[in-house]
């Protein structure tokens, strides 16, 4: 007689093995669809606010990093025990601020959260939580999707502000500039400047910071250095909006009030910018020492073969 037709064994994770970034782009796009208003918030509010205008950025660059660092998830090893706990997670939160209302831009933001929230709950559950715990730096640096809740952007500009005036108070006594400081006001020969909430320089500073990060994850291979490098990134943040009040407040009061309005002022961003990456290179160059040369992360690799 003949014999029984052998029938093969099917894995349910087989197509996700060979597939994994196609079913991880497609759980993206259901996640954005349930999403899809409050993302669609997220854009209009990035395109009308200074302070979240890095946002349209973040996307592209996350999605570059994953590329960059895609040999480190060559391996999947689907674990939908670890993620289910996030998924419910999300979806709760969710639910609590939709029948909860809070503050608009609160609100926005505890969205946002929970959309990335399920995002890495999907990339956990195709790609494994090893491949999350090998390099979750794509996946985190999506955190700066998130706008920041009123009260702690208020915070962070006030901290900016306080900061960028005590530079720009210490630049005047280097300089022998007669300044008399009031709070967040100057009062000079010929004019009166203040350290406005405008001239805190938070969207050059969230730029300085995503750069910084994106240095340090790439450049050094120690956390501590990484956090040494990000934190002296946060104070070269301070010290150019300092540097940029007080040349600023320096040609106006020595040469011309018109230095406080002209294009200088408001065009002069980028230049002091690149003063802070100047700033950050002597640190860059401290923290590379015992560094080998400089390349995209690649996975360990195991011992070698025999």
């Amino acid at each position: 007689m003949p014999g029984h037709p052998q029938t093969e064994t099917l894995n349910p994770s087989l197509g996700i093995h060979r597939r994994p970034w196609l079913f991880f782009g497609i759980w993206i796009l259901v996640c954005a669809v349930f999403y899809l208003k409050p993302l669609s918030t997220l854009f209009r509010f990035a395109i009308s606010s200074d302070d979240a205008s890095h946002i349209l950025l973040v996307p592209f660059i996350s999605a570059w990093l994953f590329y960059a660092e895609r040999k480190k998830y060559s391996n999947p090893t689907p674990d939908l025990r670890t993620a289910s706990p996030l998924a419910v997670l999300a979806v709760a939160i969710t639910a609590v601020i939709l029948f909860h209302p809070i503050g608009q831009r609160s609100a926005l933001a505890g969205l946002i959260g929970c959309f990335l929230l399920l995002l890495a709950s999907g990339f956990i559950a195709i790609f494994g939580f090893r491949s999350f715990r090998s390099d979750w730096f794509p996946l985190a640096f999506l955190a700066f999707l998130v706008p920041l809740p009123e009260r702690l952007l208020g915070r962070f500009i006030y901290l900016l502000q306080a900061g960028s005036a005590k530079i720009a108070e210490t630049i005047f006594d280097w300089t022998g500039v007669p300044a008399l400081r009031d709070g967040f006001v100057f009062h000079l020969p010929r004019i009166n400047i203040e350290v406005a909430k405008e001239c805190s320089g938070i969207r050059s500073s969230l730029a300085l910071l995503i750069l910084a990060l994106l240095v340090a994850h790439f450049s050094f291979s120690k956390f501590w250095k990484k956090l040494v490098f990000v934190a002296a990134g946060l104070v070269m943040m301070i010290v150019k909006n300092g540097v940029r009040i007080s040349t600023l407040t320096i040609l106006a009061n020595n040469v011309n009030p018109e230095f406080l309005y002209g294009r200088l002022h408001r065009e002069g961003g980028v230049v002091f910018f690149l003063l802070g990456l100047a700033l950050l290179l002597p640190v860059y160059w401290v923290l590379r020492r015992g560094e080998g040369p400089f390349h995209l992360a690649t996975p360990k690799t195991s011992a070698s073969q025999s």
